[in-house]
């Protein structure tokens, strides 16, 4: 019974990555608006670093979330 608990509480720590992830990627998109809206003309040439960045992030929280149902499971 205290295993069943102990990987609840694991799973759930495991899960946390998340919410940085989901930090960090609101982040990228807003210091982004926040640089277009400074210089529109050079905005153009970011959005390759833009979607690199939040894919990166994004695939940190995705790592987290896998790893919470691997312990959750196991």
């Amino acid at each position: 019974m205290e295993a069943e608990a102990a990987k609840y509480i694991g799973a759930g720590l495991a899960t946390l990555g998340m919410i940085g992830s989901a930090i960090g990627v609101g982040n990228i998109f807003a210091n982004f608006l926040n640089g277009a809206l400074r210089n529109p003309s050079a905005a153009g040439s970011q959005v390759g670093n833009l979607f690199v960045g939040a894919a990166l992030a994004e695939a940190l929280g995705i790592l987290a979330f896998v790893l919470g149902i691997l312990i959750l499971n196991a």
